[in-house]
Protein backbone atom coordinates (compact mmCIF):
# COMPACT_ATOMS: atom_id res chain seq x y z
CA UNK A 1 0.00 0.00 0.00
CA UNK A 2 1.17 3.40 -0.66
CA UNK A 3 1.03 6.56 1.33
CA UNK A 4 -0.01 8.50 -1.48
CA UNK A 5 -2.46 10.88 -1.14
CA UNK A 6 -2.73 9.74 3.06
CA UNK A 7 -2.71 12.73 5.30
CA UNK A 8 -0.03 12.93 7.46
CA UNK A 9 0.68 15.11 10.51
CA UNK A 10 4.07 15.56 11.37
CA UNK A 11 4.65 17.74 15.16
CA UNK A 12 7.54 19.86 15.78
CA UNK A 13 7.46 20.21 11.91
CA UNK A 14 9.11 23.36 11.79
CA UNK A 15 12.53 22.75 12.18
CA UNK A 16 15.32 19.52 12.22
CA UNK A 17 14.04 16.51 12.38
CA UNK A 18 9.78 17.04 11.95
CA UNK A 19 10.59 19.59 9.07
CA UNK A 20 13.08 16.42 7.08
CA UNK A 21 10.44 14.08 8.07
CA UNK A 22 7.35 16.65 6.53
CA UNK A 23 9.04 16.80 3.65
CA UNK A 24 10.14 13.16 2.74
CA UNK A 25 7.04 12.00 3.54
CA UNK A 26 5.52 15.08 0.65
CA UNK A 27 8.21 13.79 -1.96
CA UNK A 28 6.15 9.90 -0.92
CA UNK A 29 3.29 11.47 -2.48
CA UNK A 30 1.75 12.29 1.14
CA UNK A 31 -0.62 14.92 2.16
CA UNK A 32 1.76 16.52 4.98
CA UNK A 33 0.47 19.18 7.84
CA UNK A 34 2.72 20.21 9.82
CA UNK A 35 2.53 21.39 13.78
CA UNK A 36 4.76 23.43 16.27
CA UNK A 37 4.44 26.21 18.29
CA UNK A 38 6.08 28.67 15.99
CA UNK A 39 4.45 30.05 12.61
CA UNK A 40 7.45 31.44 10.62
CA UNK A 41 9.43 27.71 10.47
CA UNK A 42 6.02 26.07 9.39
CA UNK A 43 5.97 28.60 7.20
CA UNK A 44 9.14 27.42 5.65
CA UNK A 45 8.59 24.34 5.75
CA UNK A 46 5.25 24.73 4.35
CA UNK A 47 6.96 26.56 1.54
CA UNK A 48 9.37 23.30 0.36
CA UNK A 49 6.24 21.11 -1.20
CA UNK A 50 3.05 21.96 -2.67
CA UNK A 51 1.73 18.93 -0.52
CA UNK A 52 2.49 20.65 2.68
CA UNK A 53 0.05 22.49 5.07
CA UNK A 54 0.96 23.80 8.50
CA UNK A 55 -0.98 24.77 11.52
CA UNK A 56 0.19 26.09 14.98
CA UNK A 57 -0.31 23.85 17.76
CA UNK A 58 0.93 23.42 21.52
CA UNK A 59 1.11 19.40 22.04
CA UNK A 60 0.99 20.10 25.67
CA UNK A 61 -2.46 21.37 24.92
CA UNK A 62 -5.16 18.39 24.80
CA UNK A 63 -7.73 20.73 23.76
CA UNK A 64 -5.68 23.27 21.45
CA UNK A 65 -4.39 19.53 19.81
CA UNK A 66 -7.81 18.62 19.11
CA UNK A 67 -8.59 22.17 17.81
CA UNK A 68 -5.46 21.94 15.73
CA UNK A 69 -6.42 18.41 14.53
CA UNK A 70 -9.80 19.66 13.23
CA UNK A 71 -8.03 22.22 11.29
CA UNK A 72 -5.52 20.03 9.75
CA UNK A 73 -8.38 17.67 8.48
CA UNK A 74 -10.26 20.35 7.05
CA UNK A 75 -6.78 21.29 4.85
CA UNK A 76 -6.01 17.35 3.94
CA UNK A 77 -9.03 14.97 5.38
CA UNK A 78 -8.95 12.21 8.25
CA UNK A 79 -5.35 11.84 9.34
CA UNK A 80 -4.23 8.28 9.02
CA UNK A 81 -0.71 9.14 9.75
CA UNK A 82 0.92 11.07 12.71
CA UNK A 83 4.51 11.78 13.83
CA UNK A 84 5.01 12.75 17.38
CA UNK A 85 7.88 14.29 17.09
CA UNK A 86 7.89 17.50 19.33
CA UNK A 87 9.98 17.31 21.96
CA UNK A 88 12.15 19.19 23.95
CA UNK A 89 15.54 18.29 26.41
CA UNK A 90 16.78 20.15 30.01
CA UNK A 91 19.84 19.09 31.05
CA UNK A 92 20.40 19.47 34.87
CA UNK A 93 21.88 17.02 38.14
CA UNK A 94 19.04 15.46 39.50
CA UNK A 95 19.92 17.03 43.42
CA UNK A 96 18.99 20.53 41.11
CA UNK A 97 16.17 19.12 38.81
CA UNK A 98 13.03 21.08 40.31
CA UNK A 99 9.41 19.56 39.64
CA UNK A 100 8.46 22.18 37.52
CA UNK A 101 11.42 21.08 35.44
CA UNK A 102 10.59 17.48 35.54
CA UNK A 103 7.02 18.48 34.86
CA UNK A 104 8.05 20.33 31.71
CA UNK A 105 9.99 17.36 30.35
CA UNK A 106 7.10 15.12 31.09
CA UNK A 107 4.50 17.29 29.25
CA UNK A 108 6.19 18.06 25.91
CA UNK A 109 8.07 14.63 25.56
CA UNK A 110 5.49 12.32 26.71
CA UNK A 111 2.04 13.85 27.24
CA UNK A 112 2.10 15.87 24.33
CA UNK A 113 2.96 12.26 22.29
CA UNK A 114 -0.14 10.75 24.03
CA UNK A 115 -2.18 13.70 23.17
CA UNK A 116 -1.33 13.72 19.59
CA UNK A 117 -1.84 10.41 18.78
CA UNK A 118 -5.65 10.35 21.05
CA UNK A 119 -6.44 13.01 18.34
CA UNK A 120 -5.56 10.71 15.62
CA UNK A 121 -6.85 7.55 16.71
CA UNK A 122 -10.76 8.30 15.78
CA UNK A 123 -10.09 8.66 12.00
CA UNK A 124 -7.46 5.69 11.45
CA UNK A 125 -10.13 3.15 13.92
CA UNK A 126 -12.68 4.32 11.08
CA UNK A 127 -10.10 3.67 7.91
CA UNK A 128 -8.80 0.29 9.23
CA UNK A 129 -5.20 1.59 8.86
CA UNK A 130 -2.75 4.02 10.56
CA UNK A 131 0.17 4.42 11.86
CA UNK A 132 1.59 5.99 14.97
CA UNK A 133 5.19 6.77 15.26
CA UNK A 134 7.44 8.50 17.94
CA UNK A 135 10.32 9.92 17.47
CA UNK A 136 11.63 9.41 21.27
CA UNK A 137 15.38 8.78 21.68
CA UNK A 138 18.45 6.15 22.87
CA UNK A 139 17.49 8.24 26.42
CA UNK A 140 14.29 5.82 26.51
CA UNK A 141 16.63 2.97 25.90
CA UNK A 142 18.68 3.86 28.49
CA UNK A 143 20.28 6.36 30.94
CA UNK A 144 22.35 9.58 30.39
CA UNK A 145 23.95 11.42 33.11
CA UNK A 146 22.09 14.91 33.66
CA UNK A 147 19.41 14.76 31.59
CA UNK A 148 16.96 11.89 33.95
CA UNK A 149 13.98 13.81 33.53
CA UNK A 150 14.58 13.97 29.63
CA UNK A 151 15.09 10.32 30.07
CA UNK A 152 11.95 9.39 32.15
CA UNK A 153 9.84 11.05 29.92
CA UNK A 154 11.34 9.44 26.84
CA UNK A 155 11.50 5.36 28.74
CA UNK A 156 7.77 6.49 29.06
CA UNK A 157 7.02 6.62 25.07
CA UNK A 158 8.45 3.86 24.93
CA UNK A 159 6.03 2.13 27.71
CA UNK A 160 3.60 4.25 25.77
CA UNK A 161 4.18 2.46 22.34
CA UNK A 162 4.50 -0.95 23.38
CA UNK A 163 1.33 -1.19 25.30
CA UNK A 164 -0.28 0.93 22.60
CA UNK A 165 0.70 -1.27 20.11
CA UNK A 166 -0.87 -3.83 21.55
CA UNK A 167 -4.15 -2.71 22.25
CA UNK A 168 -4.27 -1.41 18.58
CA UNK A 169 -2.75 -4.78 16.83
CA UNK A 170 -6.04 -6.12 15.59
CA UNK A 171 -7.00 -2.55 14.28
CA UNK A 172 -4.61 -2.39 11.10
CA UNK A 173 -2.71 0.73 13.17
CA UNK A 174 0.77 -0.06 14.05
CA UNK A 175 2.25 2.11 16.74
CA UNK A 176 6.01 2.20 16.74
CA UNK A 177 8.91 4.48 18.34
CA UNK A 178 12.19 5.90 16.52
CA UNK A 179 15.24 6.01 19.23
CA UNK A 180 18.25 8.00 17.61
CA UNK A 181 20.89 8.75 19.46
CA UNK A 182 22.38 12.32 18.95
CA UNK A 183 21.02 13.97 16.07
CA UNK A 184 22.73 16.18 13.95
CA UNK A 185 19.84 19.38 14.40
CA UNK A 186 19.68 22.99 16.28
CA UNK A 187 18.79 20.78 19.79
CA UNK A 188 22.37 19.59 19.52
CA UNK A 189 24.01 23.17 19.30
CA UNK A 190 22.00 23.80 22.23
CA UNK A 191 22.96 20.61 23.66
CA UNK A 192 26.92 21.61 22.61
CA UNK A 193 26.51 25.37 23.83
CA UNK A 194 24.83 23.79 27.57
CA UNK A 195 28.28 22.21 27.85
CA UNK A 196 30.40 24.77 26.94
CA UNK A 197 29.28 27.22 29.85
CA UNK A 198 28.78 24.51 32.23
CA UNK A 199 32.50 22.72 31.86
CA UNK A 200 34.78 25.79 29.82
CA UNK A 201 35.56 23.02 27.21
CA UNK A 202 35.52 24.17 23.53
CA UNK A 203 33.63 23.54 20.82
CA UNK A 204 35.41 20.79 19.30
CA UNK A 205 35.87 18.79 22.50
CA UNK A 206 32.17 19.25 23.61
CA UNK A 207 31.13 17.83 20.21
CA UNK A 208 33.86 14.99 20.91
CA UNK A 209 32.13 13.89 24.28
CA UNK A 210 28.83 13.39 22.72
CA UNK A 211 29.66 11.80 19.76
CA UNK A 212 31.95 9.02 21.78
CA UNK A 213 29.12 6.96 22.62
CA UNK A 214 28.40 6.43 18.91
CA UNK A 215 30.45 3.16 17.37
CA UNK A 216 30.47 4.94 14.47
CA UNK A 217 31.99 8.20 15.86
CA UNK A 218 29.41 10.13 14.22
CA UNK A 219 25.85 11.88 14.56
CA UNK A 220 23.14 10.70 13.29
CA UNK A 221 21.15 12.88 10.70
CA UNK A 222 17.82 13.89 9.97
CA UNK A 223 17.76 12.28 6.76
CA UNK A 224 17.98 8.91 8.55
CA UNK A 225 15.69 9.44 11.17
CA UNK A 226 12.63 10.57 8.23
CA UNK A 227 13.89 7.70 5.81
CA UNK A 228 12.81 5.30 8.83
CA UNK A 229 9.78 6.72 9.55
CA UNK A 230 8.62 6.98 5.77
CA UNK A 231 9.64 3.33 6.00
CA UNK A 232 7.52 2.41 8.74
CA UNK A 233 5.05 4.41 6.74
CA UNK A 234 5.01 1.68 3.95
CA UNK A 235 3.18 -1.68 3.64
CA UNK A 236 6.72 -3.35 4.02
CA UNK A 237 6.59 -2.45 7.78
CA UNK A 238 3.22 -3.39 8.08
CA UNK A 239 3.89 -6.27 10.57
CA UNK A 240 6.58 -4.09 12.50
CA UNK A 241 4.47 -3.00 15.67
CA UNK A 242 5.15 -1.81 18.89
CA UNK A 243 9.14 -1.44 18.49
CA UNK A 244 11.72 1.13 19.45
CA UNK A 245 14.03 1.11 16.40
CA UNK A 246 17.40 2.49 17.97
CA UNK A 247 19.02 4.89 15.43
CA UNK A 248 22.53 4.50 16.97
CA UNK A 249 25.34 3.09 15.01
CA UNK A 250 25.09 0.22 17.44
CA UNK A 251 25.60 1.81 20.51
CA UNK A 252 22.35 0.23 21.54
Amino acid sequence: MSIEGKHAIVTGGGTGVGAEIAQQLAHAGAKVTVMGRREGPLREVAKQHKFIGWVTCDVTDDVAVKAAFRQARGLNGPVEIVVANAGAADSVPFAKMSSDMLQSMLSVNLIGVANVWQAALPDMKSAGWGRMIAIASTAGLKGYSYVSAYCAAKHGVVGLTKALALELASSGVTVNAICPGFIDTPMLDRSIVNIIEKTGMSDDKARASLVAGNPQKRFIQTDEVAGTAVWLCSDAARSVNGHALSLSGGEI
